[in-house]
């Protein structure tokens, strides 16, 4: 919404403005152009880096985000390969709304994007000004749209890598060029503006390209094509640079929109951030200028080299602040999270699904799991609770057998209720959300079973709540033999539940352990049925139960059997899905159902 109404009032201005420039002076032309051609291959280079984000962006993450100096060097190289911190920070944003990573960790990386994106102004000022990059741009763009015709997505990804540089080098000798002719008609130099009032005005003006632009690295190329060109003073430069690094949260801003508190968390943060950077390098402009000098001085840049002393300039002042604000990190995020608060709701709603999380496969599926994972949370509580227990007795290290007998009477529990408020409408927008999934991922198996394990816990939970009545009526029963009966079928639920926590929680990173002690829970179920049917047929025959009770209890036995069964193909689902793919060892070593009967018939034998 905010961003169509900008549209609105920005579009036509810009038109304007620009046909006012073309009329004023045709060297404005090839600035326009050079600002136009960047902008596409900046387009592109994003577009070709999208091309990369599936498969193993995820497992980067993790491994590059566990403390706080990884999450600063992700964003550094990250933004540093990419050309792009706006990228970066959308990126985070999804991740983060996915639930893939924590705020603290978005701030690190969106921190050191902020450094990383300071590599482009030593690019532009140290070889883009003193080289003929156009001669370097057309092999690039020839290259480049050769490979965005291939249909394989990788190549295509490269071609678009490619046209983007090439297109990025012809933007900036376009600039380049126009700034140098454009000094022949129109010396803008003689608007400067000296003083405090001067480095106000002037990052205003920068704050202001930058949201028009969507891009501080395209402000930034301007300001350092427009100062080679003595087409602006040193000072000047500086105050658009500080502009240019607060407007570019305007895309952050933006993205955030489209995702959950976490999103628009994160987004605050980059904002104070750079607000608070801004206004320290405003304040201590004279102290910066003076450290500038003494660096330029150590490092051999000229003295007359203003466009390398700005590439100095952009860099220490991003360090300050990342020095100033990590310390404070943690406070921030308590600022944060007391600002941009999580509502609370009477009927559960999706924590990790949105439109920001459809942005690239591994947030699309790692955002259903996480939803998944909070559907099986909410369906372990009606489970303990269906079953007249609690959950951290069900979870719990207690004996089984004094677990259940600490809970020997019934307890009502309205599962109808529970399944409205906490399931129905998260399993909804997961299967919306799933039919969202752009089609690379929707074609994979990840989303089946995702989907599959949705479908399994609503299977157990309908095996619950038919399996509810006769459970109360039958646990504190005078009859003995019934009573044992339900209290072992609650024992064996429970002992499978237990099971299956620590299966899931031990052994993540041993697949094939997994798969095995899945199977081998499988085996032990069709074992228990086998003998638990023939010790029905003894109870009835010898009138230790009546024939209404024999048959309420080989129903609710098949009920506690299909409960087991979904309960495990739950857990084998949820973990292929965090898996991501399911290896050749893993599908040769799960047995199958025709293979379960096979093996216990052997055992008869």
């Amino acid at each position: 919404m905010l961003n169509n109404k900008l549209s609105r009032i920005l579009l036509p201005t810009i038109f304007i403005v620009l046909a006012y420039g073309f009329w004023l002076s045709p060297d404005f032309k090839a600035i326009s152009a050079g600002v136009a051609i960047f902008l596409f291959g900046m387009l592109a280079l994003e577009e070709g880096f999208r091309a990369f984000t599936g498969g193993t962006l995820e497992k980067i993450l993790k491994r590059t985000t566990d403390r706080l100096w990884k999450s600063l060097s992700f964003g550094i190289v990250a933004t540093t390969i990419m050309q792009s911190s706006s990228l970066v920070s959308v990126i985070t944003i999804s991740f983060l709304s996915a639930g893939l990573i924590g705020l603290s960790e978005g701030l690190g990386i969106v921190f050191g994007a902020n450094l990383g994106t300071t590599t482009g102004a030593w690019l532009v000022a140290g070889f883009g000004l003193k080289v003929n990059i156009a001669a370097y741009a057309m092999p690039m763009l020839v290259f480049g749209v050769i490979l965005v015709f291939q249909s394989e997505k990788r190549l295509k990804g490269f071609g678009y890598i490619l046209a983007g540089l090439g297109f990025l080098f012809l933007g900036i000798h376009y600039m380049k060029e126009g700034f140098e002719a454009f000094r022949g008609t129109i010396q803008l130099a003689e608007y400067a503006v000296s003083g405090m009032a001067g480095l106000l005005l002037f990052a205003l003006i920068g704050v202001a390209a930058t949201v028009i632009m969507q891009s501080s690295h395209a402000t930034l190329v301007i300001i350092i094509t427009a100062l080679a060109a003595q087409q602006i003073t040193y000072e000047n430069a500086l105050a658009l640079a500080i502009g240019a690094n607060v407007g570019t949260t305007i895309t952050a801003i933006l993205g955030s929109l489209s995702s959950n508190e976490r999103g628009k968390q994160l987004a605050g943060g980059h904002l104070i951030f750079n607000v608070v950077t801004g206004l320290v390098a405003i304040i201590f402009i004279q102290s910066f200028m003076a450290g500038v000098e003494s660096i330029s001085a150590v490092v051999g840049i000229a003295a007359d080299d203003y466009t390398l002393k700005l590439a100095v300039f952009h860099t220490l002042f991003n360090l300050t602040g990342i020095i100033i604000m990590v310390p404070l990190i943690g406070r921030l995020v308590w600022l944060l999270e007391k600002m941009i608060r999580v509502k609370p709701t009477r009927i559960a709603v999706p924590k990790f699904l949105n439109d920001s999380a459809l942005a690239f496969h591994d947030t699309a599926i790692e955002a259903l799991r996480n939803e998944t994972l909070r559907v099986y949370k909410h369906a372990r509580n009606i489970i303990a609770r269906g079953l007249s227990l609690s959950r951290e007795d069900m979870l719990s290290d207690l004996p089984i057998e004094d677990v259940i007998n600490k809970n020997n009477m019934p307890i009502p529990f309205d599962i109808d209720a529970a399944y409205e408020k906490n399931i129905k409408s998260l399993f909804g927008a997961i299967l919306t959300f799933s039919s969202k999934v752009p089609g690379e991922a929707q074609s994979s198996h990840d989303i089946s079973r995702i989907r599959n394990a949705n479908q399994s816990i609503i299977s157990v939970l309908k095996g619950i709540k038919h399996m509810q009545k006769n459970m109360f009526e039958y646990i504190d029963s005078d009859n003995d033999f019934i009573r044992e009966e339900y209290n072992g079928i609650r024992t064996r639920i429970v002992r499978v539940m237990r099971r299956l926590e620590k299966i899931s929680s031990g052994n993540e990173d041993e697949p094939d352990v997994t798969v095995l002690s899945l199977d081998a829970l499988k085996l032990t179920l069709e074992e228990n049925s086998a003998t638990l049917n023939e010790r029905i047929e003894d109870l009835i025959s010898s009138h230790d139960i009546t024939a209404d009770m024999g048959i309420s209890l080989i129903n609710d036995s098949n009920y506690a059997y299909d409960i087991i069964r979904n309960l495990i193909a739950v857990n084998s689902n949820l973990f292929h899905a965090e898996a991501k793919a399911e290896t050749e060892a893993e599908h040769m070593i799960a047995l199958e159902d025709h293979e379960i009967s096979s093996v216990l018939e052997e055992d008869e034998k």
